[in-house]
């Protein structure tokens, strides 16, 4: 398609981007997770060239979200910048990574990582009220925070920021090597591990998933990997869904959305699993 009418390719990207962008803003798990299936099954783009672009995209999603979010004050900027440092340092690893391997590989790994996302994403949110106590890594580096409920403010204390950062390697890891924002690998870090209230998790998540992409991105840039006919409509696409996407979370139920897209991408991530194997073992 691309070949025989660019101008019809170009629109479906943008289209496909705008999609990606609104359900990356809404849900906090990142375009990549629409828009490289579609590139690479749908459009025949190379899953690296997929890759790159959708990193492009998710480091705009991320400051296009942050433009009318307006949520920045229930960020915990200490744990997402302690925590970015083991991601990007695990984006650039995994970003190498990626260049190195075979697109097949890569597409299977896609899928795999699809499945893992869905998983995660569907996990029980364990808000009950705790009482914990401060820990050494939280009183050092000063990761103790303020929550605002209905009942006024509450302190909640950082637990096992060892633990946080290794699962945050692998996100970051994942993050350079399949494009993806690594959004529920993140929250599974500072929500599951590091006991964070479960919506201080999301929104500081939200504003890392563009670091840690960007980490990733710059190899791909470096290496010439970042094609412009394929990024510069994604990111046409890409800004409007993003904020269209972060305007509609307080409007519409969301969990019923959430329920749908993650059918969406257990299914996508079947296939792509099936198409990297396929192509891997023939």
């Amino acid at each position: 398609m691309q070949a025989t009418d660019p101008v019809l390719f170009d629109l479906i990207i943008i289209a496909v981007s705008i999609v990606s962008g609104c359900f990356g803003a809404m849900l906090g798990l990142g375009g990549g997770v629409i828009l490289i299936p579609v590139l690479v099954s749908v459009l025949g783009v190379d899953v690296k060239s997929a890759i790159a672009a959708s990193l492009v995209a998710v480091v705009t999603t991320s400051g296009a979200a942050a433009l009318i979010r307006g949520r920045d004050s229930m960020s915990n900027y200490r744990v997402g910048v302690t925590l970015e440092v083991a991601a990007g340092l695990g984006a650039i690893a995994g970003a190498v990574l990626a260049t190195l391997a075979p697109g097949d590989v890569l597409t299977m790994l896609f899928g795999v990582s699809l499945l893992a996302t869905g998983a995660l994403s569907w996990r029980a949110v364990d808000d009950t009220e705790r009482v914990l106590p401060q820990t050494w890594w939280g009183r050092v580096l000063q990761l103790d925070g303020v929550e605002e409920t209905k009942e006024g403010l509450k302190v909640y204390h950082v637990q096992k920021v060892p633990v946080g950062l290794g699962v945050m390697t692998i996100a970051g890891l994942l993050s350079g090597m399949l494009g993806i924002g690594s959004g529920a690998y993140k929250v599974l870090a500072m929500d599951t591990c590091m006991r964070m209230p479960f919506r201080v998790s999301t929104i500081t998540s939200n504003f890392m998933i563009g670091i840690t992409a960007a980490s990733g991105v710059m190899v791909y840039l470096r290496d010439g990997m970042v094609d412009p006919t394929i990024a510069g409509p994604v990111l046409i696409g890409i800004v409007p869904g993003a904020m269209f996407g972060s305007w509609l979370v307080p409007k519409i139920h969301v969990s019923t959305l959430k329920k749908i897209f993650l059918i969406v991408i257990v299914l996508v991530g079947l296939q792509m699993m099936f198409k990297g194997g396929r192509e891997l073992f023939k």
